[in-house]
């Protein structure tokens, strides 16, 4: 005959399973976790959800349980050490304790969390991005574009209500020089997890309007580790240091750089030093300009100097060649003149001589004549006479005409009719003068030209 089954209460069960768990896991156990979320209740209690993903995927799931007594003395704690608070999302290091209740069922409590292992777990990100970053070779990518002279146009990436927005604009409005720079809020998160996808949503709006900016800055407040840990991310720095203006930081009071800071153009401790650094950008430019004017005006006066004594040497030696060479002008033409005075009074002594013996040999061949031919004679010596007149009047119209050329041929009367004497040398130039860079003088009327030959061309004779 069988006997009848052992029948257990479901409290029977789950107590004897919470036993069981009680004397197997009596310890402590240190357990490396991602907090999903902290599921904090309005008591205090927080039950997070505890996770170990492989490639991605969730191969291990289950709840967690933080006391207030507890989960206040380790926020505490965490606060102190990273600067922040407790929150979703984190990779931690937790001291759990294995339990069960008959209610609630399996859970972890974390009895504690140990702060220093979140840092290393930055740490960590940190470096993965720096080496992807250089594979691609982005590292410096930003630090090598050309940084413009003068950034008068600036866009601003961060939060509307940020303190070191309000400080970084402060410095700008307020400083005593009074220089006036352009710029442009991009409102975005700046810190914890929503920063990443919201600053590069802002940078690639910047991307369309590149031409509108000189450079792109990043500023917010001060913060701890954690909260500057959206800095380490891979995506956000790669838009960074290939964005194609100079991006320059100023995120805070952290003493250990993030991969954002690392390779963008520039960075700051805060916002303020950033504005700082812009308007002494401004002050030096405004500084060297005052320089240079003061060496150009310096070097402007000097030059003028030095070209009035230039000028007065080149005046004192060109009035005495211009006095030397009209002298001798003046000598020439004296000689032409008096040249052709002598031959004008020759050729007017040689007509008078001719004349003379003409009328010697009428006379002579007059008296030849007897008295019966002096009709005859005195028919011929009346056409001698007109025929004389009649020379005499040609010879003294061929003289006038004469003098009147010997007077247009002039040098001064040449000069008077628009013509002008061109020299080499002072002389009347032949083809062996006319070479390229020789000194020509040419007179006029009322001037006295210098020149340069730099080009002769052959006058085609036909």
């Amino acid at each position: 005959m069988s006997s009848e089954p052992k029948i257990f209460t479901l409290k029977q069960v789950l107590q004897s399973i919470r036993k069981t768990i009680e004397e197997r896991y009596q310890s402590l156990y240190w357990v490396k976790v991602e907090m999903h979320k902290l599921n904090r209740y309005p008591s205090g209690h927080c039950f997070p959800e505890l996770l170990q993903k492989e490639d991605g995927k969730i191969v291990a799931q289950i709840s967690g349980t933080i006391w207030k007594q507890n989960f206040d003395r380790i926020n505490q704690r965490f606060m102190e050490v990273v600067k922040e608070p407790l929150k979703d999302d984190l990779t931690l290091l937790m001291q759990i304790r294995i339990g069960f209740h008959e209610v609630y069922g399996l859970s972890l409590e974390i009895v504690d969390i140990d702060p220093s292992y979140s840092l290393g777990e930055l740490q960590r990100e940190r470096l993965e991005t720096l080496k992807k970053l250089q594979e691609l070779r982005l590292v410096d990518a930003n630090q090598k574009l050309e940084f413009p002279l003068l950034p008068k146009r600036i866009a601003v990436v961060s939060a509307p209500a940020s303190k070191g927005l309000n400080d970084f604009y402060q410095v700008l409005d307020n400083n005593k020089y009074g220089y006036l720079i352009e710029r442009e809020l991009f409102p975005a998160y700046v810190q914890g997890d929503l920063a990443i996808n919201s600053i590069i949503e802002q940078l690639n709006v910047l991307k369309e309007r590149v031409d509108e900016f000189d450079i792109v800055v990043i500023v917010r407040g001060g913060g701890g580790e954690v909260g500057l840990s959206c800095y380490n991310n891979f995506m956000l720095c790669k838009e960074i240091a290939s964005f194609p203006l100079p991006v320059l930081t100023g995120i805070g009071h952290s003493t250990n750089l993030t991969v954002a800071e690392m390779i963008a153009y520039r960075n700051a401790i805060t916002p303020t030093e950033l504005g700082e650094f812009l308007i002494q950008i401004f002050r030096e430019f405004d500084l060297d300009v005052r320089d240079l004017g003061e060496r150009l005006e310096a070097s402007t006066l000097y030059f003028i100097e030095q070209r009035l004594l230039e000028l007065g040497r080149s005046s004192e030696q060109l009035h005495g060649k211009t006095k030397e060479n009209l002298m001798i002008r003046r000598h020439q033409l004296d000689q032409a003149g008096q040249l052709m005075q002598y031959r004008t009074e020759r050729f007017l002594n040689n007509q008078k001589r001719q004349q003379e013996i003409n009328q010697q040999k009428i006379a002579e061949i007059s008296l030849r004549f007897t008295q019966t031919e002096r009709n005859g004679i005195d028919q011929l010596h009346a056409a001698l006479l007109n025929t004389t007149e009649k020379t005499l009047t040609n010879q003294s119209r061929n003289i006038k005409e004469f003098e009147q050329t010997v007077r247009l041929l002039d040098p001064i009367n040449v000069l008077n009719r628009g013509y002008s004497i061109t020299t080499i040398n002072g002389k009347i130039p032949k083809e062996n003068d006319l070479i390229e860079g020789a000194e020509i003088e040419t007179k006029t009327k009322d001037f006295i030209l210098q020149s340069t030959l730099t080009h002769k061309e052959k006058r085609d004779e036909q």
